[in-house]
């Protein structure tokens, strides 16, 4: 049976690690301020989280899961947990001693600010942890900077300033990710053009099946399976070498493929809709209109 611990708060993880709690929805860990002897992560097989996490890891050795898939921290790495999460570990090498720091965050700490509404945007929470965000030594720096900010906010006695000063590091702090993440999809740009072909071979291959008949339409979250990603990460992958959303680029697809088929005078416009994958044939109508302008019957006439 699966031992997983419940990170129900901030102060849920200072404790297993005997750190002290500055705050009850805001905290930062130093590892090299952590007798891991004394606390060790192998008492569990996993951590489940209702808080946000962000590990910034500077030793190699920890092996986690996530989503059945394994991963190795290396040195310099940012990994991100959003609520409802589960870190599963993988083992330890026997000499490992962990290095970096983790912010936890509580989803109360963001109520009333504009951060709260910004969340979303932030989808590497939603990454594997073989997506991990791999830092430069500037951004490291940089990283570093906004740690050391909002622990100097933590160490200060509160007043009405300190929610805004350390939300407000902390929105700086991901929006510094997410142009990070940026240029990581760059520097990574041949490996995520091999995905993207390999998306497109997927996809042709699906449509050209009768998968559509038995499964129904294609789906976002079956094609990042395929490829071994998340379908966040797999989303902002699309997006970023095409401009298009990987639904826009699915259904463009489907719209090629369907504009073929409607110059079948053989077939129905229902019956097209449901080669497609289509479960009502007014929802392809409707989605044909969309993207051409003119209904399948009325582009099959003009045609």
């Amino acid at each position: 049976m699966k031992r997983i611990l419940e990170i129900n708060t901030v102060a849920d993880y200072c404790k297993l690690r005997n750190y002290e709690v500055l705050h009850p929805q805001v905290g930062i860990v130093d590892f090299n301020k952590v007798d891991m002897n004394q606390y060790p992560n192998n008492s569990y097989d996993a951590f489940h989280y209702h808080c946000y996490a962000i590990f910034l890891k500077d030793a190699k050795g920890c092996k986690l899961q996530y989503g059945g898939k394994p991963y190795d921290y290396d040195e310099g790495t940012l990994v991100f947990l959003g609520p409802g999460q589960t870190i599963h570990f993988g083992g330890y090498d026997p000499n490992y001693i962990p290095k970096g720091y983790v912010l936890l965050f509580h989803p109360d700490l963001l109520l009333g600010t504009s951060l709260a509404s910004k969340m979303e945007q932030y989808g590497f929470f939603s990454y594997a942890t073989n997506e991990a965000l791999h830092l430069s030594e500037k951004e490291r720096t940089i990283i570093l900077s906004l740690l050391e900010k909002i622990e100097y906010e933590l160490n200060q006695n509160m007043d009405k300033h300190s929610k805004k000063l350390i939300v407000g590091n902390i929105e700086m702090f991901l929006d510094y990710c997410l142009r990070f993440y940026d240029r990581q999809f760059l520097t990574r740009e041949v490996a995520h053009q091999s995905s993207l072909q390999k998306f497109d071979t997927l996809l042709n291959e699906y449509l050209a099946s009768d998968k559509p008949q038995v499964e129904g339409l294609p789906t976002v979250g079956y094609f990042a399976d395929q490829l071994h990603l998340s379908p966040n990460y797999f989303g902002d992958l699309v997006k970023k070498e095409t401009g298009k959303s990987a639904q826009e680029y699915i259904q463009g697809k489907l719209i090629d493929l369907a504009k073929k088929k409607v110059f079948d005078p053989n077939k129905t416009v229902s019956e097209i809709a449901y080669e497609l994958g289509f479960k009502y044939p007014q929802h392809f109508s409707r989605l044909f209109k969309q993207k051409v302008g003119h209904s399948p019957q009325e582009f099959r006439n003009l045609n």
